[in-house]
């Protein structure tokens, strides 16, 4: 016996009967052979580790663009805290925690540079639209490793294109990734908006802290606390109603006091149309793009056309990466200012 396959008699003793076995996982799109140490969704969290995509979120904005300070969130860091709060909800319902870790981590992958102004931005402009979650399997399918893709398990894909809130995941891992992403961005854009002096702790909504929490950390525990009271030993993540009102709530008061606001009126200006202003350039001058860029999608199955390579690119961007794109061009970039 393997350690691998040990290892999956091992989740058939502990686990939950709700949770995804990794010996009875859908498969790959392409077959391979089963590594004989690591369960097939351990090996789907480690190719995404150690992709390029997911070192480059190291770079690129969760919600405020090139702040003076070390300690606001990247889109890695925001990654890996969606990661942390998901994994502590699945070891709490016996569910898998390397399929929780792997949707986790591969969430953002296809998020473009400057956060969502810069994902509205291409939205605005690529034929048939820009989705971060879409292209988040557009980057482990078709971008990854040269154009070869990481070839992840079914289940994975599943929750990384289901995450956003329309989504319905096919795994309650999934499911719990969903939700662990909506309570680590509330909560630490949060933090972070006070900490730029956007809004101050006595602003937040004064029921949704009676309800939630007065601070980041009692917040996220009261969260997790009652999605594992609720969800334990049934095949559904529940949250009581009163809490998702709140939770909700919260969001609500952040689009409309923080993302939304006036308050981020500089970075709205500056950044708002970046993209589609580099978009606009290469899709006139689409031979500037890199050659080794565009020769991955030459030899591999299924035509693509110009305006996905080039939003490809683009939303593979860091946000330093974009700045000194423009800059390099300069002049070039009037015309379509």
């Amino acid at each position: 016996m393997t350690i691998r396959e040990r290892n999956e008699e091992f989740e058939e003793m502990i686990l939950s009967p709700y949770a995804s076995k990794s010996k009875n996982s859908r498969g790959r799109i392409k077959e391979e052979e089963p590594c004989d140490i690591r369960t097939c969704y351990q090996r789907d969290r480690d190719r995404i580790i150690h992709s390029k995509s997911f070192r480059r979120l190291m770079h690129k904005t969760q919600a405020f663009i090139s702040p003076e300070g070390d300690h606001y969130r990247t889109r890695l860091t925001h990654t890996l805290e969606v990661s942390q709060i998901a994994r502590t909800i699945s070891t709490a319902l016996k569910l898998n925690e390397d399929l929780t870790e792997a949707i986790a981590l591969g969430h953002d992958l296809g998020h473009t540079p400057f956060g969502h102004l810069g994902e509205e931005d291409l939205n605005r402009v690529i034929p048939g639209g820009f989705e971060h979650n879409v292209q988040s399997i557009r980057v482990v399918e078709r971008v990854e490793k040269d154009g070869k893709g990481l070839n992840l398990t079914r289940e994975v894909l599943d929750g990384i294109l289901n995450h956003r809130g329309a989504g319905s995941p096919g795994t309650l891992e999934g499911k719990v990734v969903q939700l662990s992403d909506k309570i680590a961005y509330i909560n630490h854009d949060i933090d972070d908006a006070i900490r730029a002096g956007i809004i101050t702790d006595d602003d937040l909504p004064q029921d949704c802290i009676d309800m939630l929490g007065k601070n980041s950390k009692e917040r996220i525990d009261f969260l997790i606390r009652d999605i594992v009271k609720n969800s334990m030993d049934k095949n559904d993540i529940i949250m009581t109603k009163e809490v998702r009102t709140s939770m909700y709530n919260l969001r609500g008061y952040m689009f409309d006091n923080v993302y939304n606001s006036g308050k981020l009126s500089v970075e709205r200006h500056e950044y708002s149309r970046f993209l589609s202003i580099l978009y606009s350039y290469y899709s006139d001058n689409f031979e500037e793009l890199p050659r080794e860029f565009k020769d991955m999608y030459a030899s591999r199955e299924g035509a693509e056309t110009e305006e996905r390579i080039i939003a490809d690119y683009i939303a593979g961007m860091t946000d330093r990466f974009a700045v000194k794109t423009r800059d390099e061009l300069g002049d070039k970039l009037k015309k379509y200012i």
